[in-house]
């Protein structure tokens, strides 16, 4: 049986990533009811993060994959 796009629930949380080569970028992920930002960098093992509506330098709205092994360190949004 398919599933279909009513079953599924998005959660969209904006966070900030400063990338190893220096880049920080702001953007959107979307993670499951009763998770943390924190569970897409310790529970999932996708080696990718997806960040929707991302904005970087003069660079807004795009979708990027970012490679979790890049990543310095990430700040959730507070709110």
């Amino acid at each position: 049986m398919a599933t279909q796009a009513k079953d599924f629930k998005t959660d969209y949380r904006t966070i900030s990533i400063k990338t190893s080569d220096g880049a920080t970028v702001q953007g959107q992920v979307n993670i499951s009811p009763n998770q943390r930002v924190s569970d897409l960098f310790k529970l999932d093992k996708g080696p990718f993060v997806v960040l929707i509506n991302a904005g970087y330098g003069d660079v807004t709205g795009k979708t990027l994959f970012i490679n979790k092994d890049h990543i310095v360190w990430v700040e959730p949004e507070e709110g």
